[in-house]
Order: C-alpha cells, then structure tokens, then sequence
C-alpha cells in the first residue's frame, strides 16, 4: 500500500473523486465538506451548510456538480465553481446514507434509513421514482455503470437488485399521446418505474455495502456478519458464488478494483483488506491502530484508492506503477506484462526477449523494481520486494530476440537491491551485515566488502564503485581500494541519474532534486511541491525532469522552469534533442516533441555563449515577460530591451542598461509628468546635460532648469530664464534667477517692486549701491530706515563660479559591449521609423521633437502663463510649442538634443557602472554585527544582534555604534568644490594587497582592550568602588557583542569573560541595592548572603564573605555568622580575617531571624528581584549574559546585560569568522 496524501481531521463517512481533476470530496460526521487536491496537498474550500453528520457525497462525472446527504435529511446540490449550493432536495423522512449521480442521465439516486430509495432528476428538481421494498435502513444504493440497474444492501440483510429500465424509456422516449396517457395513469396510480430484480439473501446481519463490478455481472456485499460475498447474476437469476472470511468487525464498505482482479473491503476492526477476486483469497492486509474504516472510494480512471476513517482519510496505490527499466547506449530495456522487452531509441523498434518469472506468493508489490543491464555479456539483473527483497539474473541468449517464448531458469539471491558493478560483477547488498556481496555471473560470492554507512540502498556509479544511500545521506565507495570517494547530505533519493559523460550526477528525493559532479560535490538543489518522478540529461548539459504534472528543465546554475505540461504521469528514459523518449504507466514506449529555445538560450546566457544568444534573438519567436524578467534579473537589461514592445516596459529597460537614447523615443511616446523626470536624472547621472535640460522644458519645471544653468556655467541661458519668469510674473523664480547670476541690481528691483523696501534697502546698501540706497532711504522716512548692525563685515550673496562652464560631462572610452550593434538590427521596428533612419546609428535628431528654443522666445519677446491656452501662429503642421507659447512667429522646431559629439555611430559610449561601495563588500560577506556597524549598516547590525543574542534595548550601544563606523573610516579632501572623498580602513592592510581583494574593517575594538578593562573593573572592586567597578564591568558586557577574534581560542575566552562580567553586575547590583536598604536588617542580610553565592575571584570572595559574616553577626544571626566564617577559612585568609572568623565560630548560636537562604541547597539568584531559585524550581534565561531569572520575568530586558529580552530565542554569540566557516 502506498500512501500518496493523508488528511486529519473529524469522521470521514463519505468520499468521492473528481474524474479529471486530482480532487477528493470528504464529507465528516461534523457536518462540513471538505474538497482537497490530493496531489498538491491543499485543502481547496469547505462547504457546511449541512446541520449534522453528512455520509453520503458523489462528484458529476463531466458537469461542476456535486451533491451530497445528510442526517438534515436534505440532498443538496452544489456549483463547486461558484462556491454554493444550488438547490436542495426534501422528500426523505429520516437519515440519507448514500447519494450518486448517473452518468448519462440526470439522475441521483439516494437510499435512506426511511427504508426507501429515490431517484431524483437534478435538472427538473423533482423526486422521478420511489423504490420500497427493504423493511429497514437502506445502508447504500448505486446505479450499474453500463445497463439499468440499480444495487441497494439494507439492515434486513438483503442485496436488491432494480430494474429501472421502464424509467429510462420514459425519460428519453417521445412521449405521444397514448404513452402521455399511461403515463398519467401510472403516474395516478402508483407507477412501475422500477421493480425489483432479484433479492439476494444469504448474510446473516444487516448488509452495509454492496456494489457492482465495472463490466462483470458480477456483485459484491459486506455486512454485520463480519462476510464479504460475491454474488452472480443472468438475466433470470443470481445466485451467491463464494464467501470471503477474514474480517474481525463489522464490514463497512466494499467494492471491486477498476483496473486489477481484487476486490477491496474495509470494517470497523480497523483494517483494509485485498481479496483475490479469482481465487477468492485474502492478499493482503493493512491496519491502522486507532481507526475504524467507514467508507472507500476508487477513483474512476486512475489506480487510486481512498479510505475514510475515524480521524481522517487516506488516498493511496496498491502497487507501484512505474516500470523497471535501464538504458544502455541506443537501448532502453524495460519490464511489461512479465516480458523483458527492448526498445531501440534511433529505429523506434520495439521487441519481447524474454519472460520474466511470476513471483510466487499472491501478495502486491511484487513487480520488478529495478533492472540492471550488462551490454557486453548481455546479463540483466531484476530487483523486486518479493520476500523482503530478491533479485534474479537473467542472460539474455542473442538468437532469443524476437521469439519471447524462451524460458530459463533465472539464478535468484536474496538482497536489497544489486547493481552491476563490472561487466560481470555484480553487487548485492546485505542489509543484516551492511556488506556488499560482489558476485559473478555463476551467483558465486567473489568478494565481501563492508559499506562505509547505513546503508539502505546501492547503485552504480561507475565500474567498481558503488553509490550507497542511507537515509540522510549518499556516498560513492570504491569497492576495490575501499576508499570514500565522495559524500554529500541529501534528503531520502529514491532514483539517481548519471550524465552520459560520466561528470554529473542528479539524486532524486520526493520533492528535490540535488545536482553534483561525479564525485558528489553540490552544485545545486531544486525543491518542487509535487512529487518528482523521473529524469534525463541532454547533450547540453541541462538535466531534463518530471514532476506529476510538468516537464521541467534545470540549468546547471539551478535555475529552472516548465516546459511543458502534462495530463498524466510519465519516465523519462533519454532526452535527444528536441525529442523526449519516455515510459507511461502501462509500459508503453512515447516521443514527446519539446520547445528547448527557452532552456538553450539560458545555457547560453549562462555560459556567455553571445555569438548563440545574439542568433537565437535573431531567428527564434522567444518572448514573453518570463524571458524578459530572467534577462533583467540577470543583468543583461540591454538585451531584454530588444524583446519588449511595450514603450514603459522599455522605458524602464533602457534607464536600466543606461541607454538614453531608446529612454528618450520612449518618454515621447508615453509623454508623461513622471517619466520625464525619472529621464532627468538618468541624464543627470550620466552627465548629459542636453537631455536633462529637454526632460525639464517638457514638464516645465523651470526651477530645476534655472538651477542646471547655474552648475553648468550657462549664464547666457540663465538670463533668458530671469526674463522669461518676469513674463510670467514668477516673482520668487526671478528672484532666485537674479541671485544666481548674482545681479544685485535685479534683486533690489524686484525687491522694491513688490513692495519690500527694508529688504531692498538692505540689500543696496550692504552690496554698495549707494545711490539706490539713498533713494530707498528717502522712500522709507527716517524712521522707518532699517539700522545695519555696527562693526559687522557683511558677506556678499554672491554665487560661487561654476567648475566647469556648459557641456556634457566627458565620458570614458570603454570596451564595446557584446550585445551594443549587433542588436541594432534586431530591434523592433517602429511603423513609422524606415529602414534608413534605422541605420542612421546613434544620432539623435532622425526624428522632430517639440523642444522649445530659448533663444527664439526672447526673440518674440511674449510668453503667456502656465494657465492659458496658447497656439503657435506658425505654418500649419507646425507641433505646439513645449511651453504653450502664443502670438509668436516661431523659427522652426529646434532638433531634439544629440548624444554628446564623441559618441556618434558605432562608437557610442557608455558610461562604466559605478563599483560596489567597501563598507557593501564587508556587509555581503560577514553576519558579524561588528562588522556591519562599522560599514555603517546600522540596520542589518541591529538585525544580527537580535537574532543571535536576542537584543531588544540598543540605546547603550549607539556611541559604541558610532565609535565603530567614524573609526574604520577616514577622508579626504580633494579639492574645492568636489565632496570630502570618503575611505574604508580595512584590517591589516599592505601596499602589496591586490585592490581587487578587500580585507574586513579595521575595528576599533579590540579583544585585548577587554583585558585592560577588566584589570580596572577588578581594581576599583578590590578598592569598594562599587559604582565605578559596575560601570566598567557593564561596558565590557556592552562592547563584547560588537568584538570580532581571530581564533576559535579566543572565542572560548569571549564566551568566559561575559561569564565573569556577568557574575560580578549581579553581586555588585546586589551590593548597591542592600546599602540603600537601611531600614530592612533581614533583606540586608540576604543579599549579603546571596553576594557570598556569585562566582568571584579568591580576592574579592574572602572580602564578600568577611562583610556578610560581619553583617549577620552584628544583626545576630550567628548561625549564619558561622557558616559564613567557615566558608572564609576555607579561602585562605590573612591572619587577621582568620582570626575574626575563629571568633565568630566559637559565639555561634541559633539565629534570630529566619532567612530566605539555605546554603545546602544549590542555587541561582534571579538577577531582577535578587531571590534565590533553587534546583529544581522553573527559571528562564537571558540569551546573551546567560543570567537567570524567575519565569515572571520573561520577555522583559535583562537587568543585567541591560541588552537583551530575557527567555528570547537567539543562536548564540558569532563574534568570529571561524565560527562561520
């Protein structure tokens, strides 16, 4: 039994398959329907509409119908498009137990426990036929597939059979007039619609189940008397033939197999049985511990079964159905209907050598599973599960082909699975001794060779290795040396594929694919959602697979993708070009034709292959948004250009590859706001300035012209600009035009003119215009005169001289790409650009563009407003103007501006890419929150930082942040006017290191910063500088997540030195706390008993020790004293200390106050509320420092670290790259 998808879930009690799709209906005792697709696993949608357990449900054989019955007493029939029920049946008086659609006629036939059966016509919504006769529950009723007939089992232990022929005449017939009448009068009188046939008594309880064989007449019964039986009919008569016995319970449901001989019954004792449907015997048995089975449903056309039970269903094979085969040059060898046949892959000639034993015992699963073949001794192997697992050597005679009918004994062994190994050896494996048996073609053991693994499988991997598999793994043994070859960690491989060539190796699992070379070093691995089936490599190199329901091809990248779809299952046995050769499940030999263009350009892409990409561009119909996204997505943006029609699509293709000059015909064929400046700043990043003034005069945004005149030096333009926002009446645009050609004058005009006359005044008098300033002066009156301030040096609003005046930016030579020109040709071809203007290169100006001249609008001295509507008086034909100008006579269109003078035809320039940023180089490499901080990813260093530490609060990290980033960066000032240039300080540096190679930042933490630190920290505890030496020890704790070592010895100290710094927050934190505590003796001696608890050096434990004996004796607890004291011996103390405790010793008496402390028992204090957790009690955890806490702390920030969430889940510390490799 195979089981192919299982669903968990209430009492399933009715099942039915979809004959197309890969759908199942399940309808549960709770009342819902569910709809699963058993390939993919998904449930699709629920319907619930029922009130109470539904038990029966049935698909429509070709309408999107189902229906289904329930304890509502309802029949309902649903849309499964449309989500809804379409109409219900009412007519039934008590519980529905089975419903079933006809397939012809529209019919449902349902049985009831109101001891009836009705057949109802869904498409007139009525009740056509009552069929009584049962005297208790009707358990099921389902119509024949091919004649009349109808099959119910009822509790009153009877099979009936109905002849519902009278039913089908009166449903197709023409009905004239004297068959009206007989029919009213039947219809009157109570009709014979449906008479019962034959009544088939012989089981002793109520009968559950009985149904009809697909083309036999033959039907078959199951009931409460634990029997299954098969019943015989004619056209007079049936009778019983034989009683199948073996059930425990109550039989629940039974039925004949579709395709195989058997029959299948399930019961209530938790079982499925398989019946010989011949030789009337039990074949086998599957069990579930828990589970009464209800319910079984085959599906109509394919070898699939279902099984619905107490906690779910089940969808499942009886046996395997993919064919044993193996290829050998032109050859496929393969086994059907027990002959080993051959097919030649070049002639197409299909041919029967020889037959192949039929296993003895009656049970499934026995067909041959693998073969393995020796071409040059003719010797085929046949592996099968018979017994636990056999295999039988054939040898193939040379004048047997053709004949078929020549029997041999085959010499058979005993073993898991066998391989040959070498023209004639072969391998055996033994699963008991995890040998592998090497065997000669006589079946005489040669040679024992022990497997290196657990191994559960063997294949061939070339002449005397084997590939063995165990369940996580797979690895190649040279059974001659003994040696390990290769290993490689894989999910579970059930079928492996070599290459022709021997180089590469795909290992196929349930749902991945791991790609390797012929020493199982990974390339790749592919997962799919549905099953894997089979598998081939072309000549190319790309390997060729199928899933249940697609061809797909994987690129030796991994990159993948679906050739073609299919509608059942097939193995692919060689792929030759465009050809496919393959196996279906009935063992018959196909050729599928494929497109390969799509897979053969990405090889070639892949491989750099230009000269065959640039043909298959030329000649092939490849397009589609698939290959234009894969292009794009693989950086080859310029050659995704020429596929694409559509303008935005390419609009943003060109920006991508940096070709301005498709940007541009693109921006002028969808004309809008958003793509011209988007065109902007591409020009604006390349430096060429013509097209970046152009995008601006065609979304009129004269503030970033006026201020692209003023960069670019192009003072003449820039007045233009102030003149033509005086036109305007653009008081704000001509004041900034005035004071980027820095004219003072203009600025106090306008100034003055709207009114601001301080302002003017000010500004005439600071710039020296002494005659404005006074007339200005006169204007205002005395007191209203502006006072400048006294002893001040006024600095001049003056613009700064531009760099370099006008002109594009120089570009660089660079190599001519693959793909520039030789494309050219390829392009789409506009309706209206010709052939010429095509080869006319990459000038622009072939065509006209409404750019407005500047020069020609000053001319004509009038510009109108943004708002109103203007026309150009010029000769008809003439296009509007780019600024709606108005009553001017315009010269004609100024041509659209060229690409810089340098880059003309052939050899037209892009500028380089910019290079990856150091600080990008560092971050790609490294998941060391160290060294993201320091590029200056903040970000991604937080990211890291909680994922491996469970840091939430990062507030005491940012100055160490900060400190990281400034200080692995340094600047330089160029010149002038150019920005500071910003370098990366990278670790260990060398005038001799490659600049292609880049070294991890140079941090400005150090690990053995952390040890001077420390020795401070130890200081000022030794000297009771308690504030101090908690500072310190908590900036060692803050700076150890950003630390990165060199060593995996330094990471064990790392590990240790948080460990310490940890103990001694939590003792000095107690300290602190117990001295603010004047009032509370008790607490204060507790927390001084729990200091005595943390993990300090000699030093400072004999100090920690002393002060809690002094503090529990002055507060006579003297018990506690003492213990205290004899903890203190036990530390080598000076004699004084040694003296003192002796003291106390000898004064011991019972304590006064009982405390929260019980040295005996082992404990841990809680770092938030400073109370022990003994062993035993619940504590959690701080992710980082490791301090532990009482569970109500969880999710809070550690008080010790400060840092992390406390309980959080976290990987753990990474502070080198040792760690990571």
């Amino acid at each position: 039994m195979l089981t192919k998808f299982e669903t968990k879930s209430n009492r399933v009690k009715g099942l039915s398959f979809h004959s197309k799709r890969p759908w199942i209906l399940a309808s549960l005792h709770s009342g819902v329907i569910q709809l699963w697709d058993y390939r993919m696993g998904t449930l699709i949608d629920r319907f619930d509409e029922h009130d109470g357990p539904v038990r029966g449900v049935h698909f429509h054989k070709s309408q999107p119908l189902f229906v289904s019955g329930g304890d509502d007493y309802k029949i309902k029939v649903w849309n499964y498009k449309t989500h809804r029920c379409l109409f219900t049946l009412l007519g039934h008086l008590d519980y529905i137990r089975t419903v079933q659609f006809h397939d012809e006629y529209p019919w449902i036939v349902s049985a009831s426990d109101d001891q009836t059966i009705r057949i109802w016509n869904w498409q007139s919504r009525n009740c056509i036929s009552v069929l009584t006769g049962h005297n208790h529950y009707v358990m099921c009723a389902s119509f024949h597939p091919k004649e009349d007939l109808v099959v119910s089992a009822s509790l009153d232990q009877t099979v009936r059979v109905w002849d519902i022929g009278a039913l089908r005449k009166k449903t197709v017939s023409p009905a004239d007039d004297i068959l009206r009448l007989t029919q009213m009068n039947s219809d009157l009188f109570g009709g014979v619609d449906a008479v019962v046939k034959y009544v088939l008594e012989g089981h002793d309880r109520g009968v559950n189940w009985a149904s009809f064989h697909p083309s036999l007449p033959l039907i078959v019964s199951g009931a409460d008397d634990r029997q299954v039986k098969l019943w015989r009919m004619n056209d007079t008569k049936a009778w019983e033939v034989d009683t199948l016995r073996g059930h425990m319970n109550n039989v629940s449901c039974v039925m004949f197999h579709v395709k195989q001989d058997i029959i299948v019954s399930n019961s209530e004792d938790k079982s499925i049985r398989i019946w010989d449907a011949t030789k009337r015997t039990g074949v086998q048995t599957f069990r579930r511990e828990h589970d009464r089975f209800w319910i079984l449903a085959a599906h109509p056309e394919m070898n699939l079964l279902a099984a619905g039970h107490d906690s779910g269903m089940i969808v499942f094979k009886l046996e395997r159905e993919r064919p044993a085969f193996a290829i050998s040059g032109d050859t496929l060898l393969f086994v059907k209907d027990r002959f080993l046949r051959s097919f030649e892959f070049s002639s197409g000639k299909d041919t029967q050598l020889i037959p192949i034993r039929r296993p003895g015992s009656v049970s499934l699963n026995q067909a041959p599973r693998s073969l393995s073949y020796s071409p040059t001794e003719n010797a085929v192997l046949v592996c099968s599960d018979a017994d636990g697992g056999s295999y039988e050597l054939y040898v193939v005679p040379k004048e047997s082909s053709g004949r078929g009918d020549y029997a041999q004994d085959a010499k058979k062994g005993s073993g898991a699975s066998a391989v040959f190994v070498a023209r004639n050896r072969f391998a055996v494996l033994d699963k008991s001794t995890n040998q592998a048996l090497v065997k000669n073609l006589k079946n005489e053991i040669v040679k024992k060779s022990l497997l290196p693994i657990a191994t559960d499988a063997i294949f061939y991997a070339g002449t005397g290795n084997l590939l063995c598999r165990a369940e996580d793994r797979v690895v190649i043994f040279d059974l001659q040396q003994r040696l390990l070859l290769g290993e490689l960690q894989t999910p579970a491989v059930k079928y492996i594929v070599w290459s022709a060539d021997m180089e590469s190796i795909a290992l196929l699992s349930k749902h991945a694919i791991v790609i390797a070379n012929k020493n199982l070093v990974h390339r790749c691995t592919l997962h799919e959602t549905i099953r894997v089936k089979s598998g081939a490599w072309d000549e190319n190199g790309v390997f060729i697979y199928t899933t249940l329901n697609h061809i797909k091809y994987c690129l030796p990248n991994g990159d993948n993708g679906i050739i073609k779809t299919l509608d059942v299952p097939i193995y692919i046995t060689k792929v030759s070009g465009t050809k496919i050769f393959c196996l279906d499940r009935d063992g018959k030999s196909r050729v599928i034709a494929i497109d390969a263009s799509e897979y053969i350009f990405k090889l070639a892409l892949l491989r750099k292959r230009y000269d065959h990409v640039m043909s298959m561009i030329r000649n092939s119909q490849l397009c589609g948004q698939a290959v234009i996204a894969y292009l794009q997505q693989k950086g080859f943006p310029e050659v995704a250009l020429h596929f694409v029609k559509d303008e935005r699509t390419r609009f943003n293709l060109a920006l991508e590859s940096g070709n301005i000059q498709i940007a541009v015909a693109s921006a002028k064929e969808i004309d809008e706001k958003d793509h011209w400046y988007r065109l902007g700043i591409e020009a604006l990043r390349q430096g060429n300035t013509n097209i970046v003034e152009y995008a601006y005069q065609r979304t009129k945004n004269f503030e970033r012209l006026s201020f692209l005149y003023l960069v670019t030096g192009n003072m003449e333009k820039l007045s233009k600009m102030l003149k033509i926002a005086e036109i305007k009446k653009d008081v704000m645009g001509q004041f900034h035009n005035a004071m980027y050609l820095g004219d003072v004058k203009e600025r106090v005009r306008i100034l003055e003119s709207t009114g601001h006359l301080p302002l003017a005044y000010v500004t005439a008098a600071t710039h020296g215009l002494t005659e404005d300033a006074e007339r200005l002066a006169a204007e205002l009156g005395e007191g209203n005169v502006p006072v400048l301030p006294e002893g001040r040096t006024s600095s001049l609003l003056v613009p700064p001289p531009p760099v370099m005046c006008a002109g594009d930016w120089p570009l660089l030579r660079v190599m001519r790409g693959i793909f520039e020109g030789g494309l050219e040709t390829v392009g789409r071809r506009g309706d209206d650009v010709d052939e010429d203007a095509d080869a006319a290169g990459a000038e622009w100006g072939d065509e006209d563009l409404d750019i407005v001249n500047v020069d020609s609008v000053i001319a004509n001295g009038d510009i109108i407003g943004d708002g109103e509507d203007g026309e150009a008086n010029g000769e008809e034909g003439d296009e509007e103007g780019g600024w709606e100008l108005e009553d001017l006579e315009l010269p004609p269109e100024a041509d659209t501006p060229k690409a810089t003078s340098s880059a003309r035809g052939a050899a037209m320039f892009v500028a380089p890419q910019p290079g990856m940023p150091v600080s990008q180089i560092w971050t790609q490499k490294s998941s060391l929150a160290g060294e993201h901080a320091a590029a200056g990813n903040f970000d991604t260093a937080m990211r890291l930082l909680s994922r491996q530490l469970g840091i939430k609060n990062f507030a005491p990290l940012k100055p160490l942040f900060m400190d990281l980033h400034n200080g692995s960066h340094t600047y330089l000032r160029a010149f002038a006017s150019a920005p500071v240039v910003q370098l990366a300080v990278e670790k260990g540096w060398t005038e001799s290191a490659s600049p292609n190679v880049r070294g991890p930042p140079a941090l400005v933490f150090k690990f053995s910063q952390m040890d001077d630190k420390l020795k401070a920290a130890y200081r000022a505890t030794t000297e009771g500088k308690f504030p101090e030496a908690l500072r310190q020890f908590m900036s060692i704790l803050h700076t150890i997540p950003l630390l990165v070592v060199d060593s995996r010895r330094e990471v064990d100290e790392v590990k240790e030195l948080i460990d310490i710094a940890k103990e001694y927050v939590l003792g000095l934190k107690m300290e602190v706390k117990r001295r603010e505590m004047k009032d509370d003796p008790v607490r204060q001696m507790e927390l001084a008993a729990y200091f005595t608890n943390c993990k300090l050096q000699k030093i400072h434990m004999r100090l920690v020790l002393s002060s809690a004996m002094s503090i529990c004796y002055s507060k006579k607890n003297k018990a506690t004293a003492a213990n205290f004291a004899r903890m203190l011996l036990d530390n080598s103390p000076n004699e004084a200390m040694a003296k003192k405790a002796r003291q106390v010793i000898q004064a011991a008496e019972a304590d006064e106050k009982e405390l929260n402390y019980d040295f005996r028992n082992p404990f841990v204090v809680c770092g938030a509320t400073f109370v022990p957790i003994y062993r035993g009690q619940k504590d959690v955890s701080c992710p980082y420092c490791g301090a532990r806490f009482v569970p109500a702390v969880e999710g809070q920030v550690c008080n010790i670290c400060e840092l992390a969430v406390v309980g959080a889940d976290a990987s753990g510390l990474l502070c080198s790259p040792t760690q990571v490799r």
